[in-house]
């Protein structure tokens, strides 16, 4: 895409960039440009050049977002990935705006489901994604029942759509979160969004994590669990990826999976309904969500689920 100077901003998007950018007192007097980057249901994300410093990569909140996002520990977690070698510099971070500028990475594209054929792209994604999980726990605890029941509440507030089987979809939640917390949750930090999109990789299939908008300490089999959702990995490559991240794979961790899942697909698809009803952003979130409904619905009224909930 083009690049547009400093001061010749024409959209909306444009000139929010602009004005956050104009604010930061040690790019001041440097000429810019700017291009959008493509991707992303939540924000609007922009590449920056500053003059002869390093390029960023600017994230500009989408309207509606601080509804189901605390900037602070998006940017604690984002620290935090970086730190623990799988994740973007954090160049700046300003609260008032909620506004994260990162190092551009060069020789880096974001991921497509295509990638993720190749084994070492994945076997190098559970790398990262555990060596995010195993790291100290995140100051937000948010688990998967938690989001679910918070964005129900906040359809109604903004008067989004819920399907005609909310009430039993939500019987299966509190099914589901019974038998998870009988069997004790193991909570540490999760990315909670691994959309194909956000892993980064290089020519040598090297991943890098971004997108920690969602993250909070949550359930570990979540991450793999939503991940093999959006992958839509057959059994057996799911069994390889247990097995990588565990060291081992079992009929309960399977299980276990399986529920957190339907759960995923659920929280999604309730996120979707609030989307619609309030961001500016040109996305399909009813077809989205409806998907996602559609997708839960299979794992809930799967003939293995009562099997499922009881080897948990």
């Amino acid at each position: 895409m083009s690049w547009t100077g400093l001061g010749d901003g024409i959209s909306e998007g444009e000139r929010a960039l602009e004005g956050v950018l104009a604010g930061i007192a040690s790019w001041q007097g440097r000429p810019m440009r700017y291009r959008p980057v493509a991707g992303g249901i939540s924000n609007t994300n922009w590449h920056v050049a500053i003059g002869d410093a390093r390029d960023v990569f600017v994230k500009m909140p989408g309207r509606g977002t601080e509804m189901f996002i605390t900037r602070d520990h998006a940017n604690e977690a984002s620290r935090r990935a970086h730190a623990c070698g799988y994740g973007v510099e954090v160049i700046d971070y300003l609260p008032e705006a909620g506004v994260e500028i990162f190092a551009f990475v060069e020789g880096y594209r974001a991921s497509s489901n295509l990638d993720f054929l190749r084994p070492a792209v994945r076997h190098n994604a559970v790398r990262a994604l555990k060596a995010f999980n195993d790291s100290a726990p995140l100051g937000l605890t948010k688990t998967i029942f938690a989001m679910i029941e918070e964005h129900v509440e906040q359809v109604a507030e903004v008067g989004g759509r819920l399907p005609a089987d909310q009430a039993h979809l939500m019987r299966c939640v509190a099914e589901a979160k019974a038998a998870l917390t009988a069997s004790g949750l193991d909570l540490v930090p999760c990315m909670n969004d691994t959309l194909a999109g956000n892993f980064m990789i290089d020519a040598a299939d090297r991943v890098l994590l971004v997108d920690f908008e969602y993250a909070s300490n949550n359930e570990r089999a979540y991450e793999l669990a939503l991940w093999f959702d959006e992958m839509a990995f057959p059994d057996a490559i799911e069994r390889e990826m247990i097995e990588a991240y565990f060291g081992r794979w079992s009929p309960e961790i399977d299980a276990r999976i399986a529920v957190l899942k339907a759960l995923g697909d659920l929280k999604w698809a309730t996120w979707a309904m609030i989307q619609e009803a309030v961001s500016t952003l040109d996305f399909d979130y009813y077809k989205y969500g409806t998907w996602k409904h559609m997708r839960a619905r299979t794992l809930f009224h799967h003939p293995d689920w009562p099997l499922w909930l009881r080897r948990l």
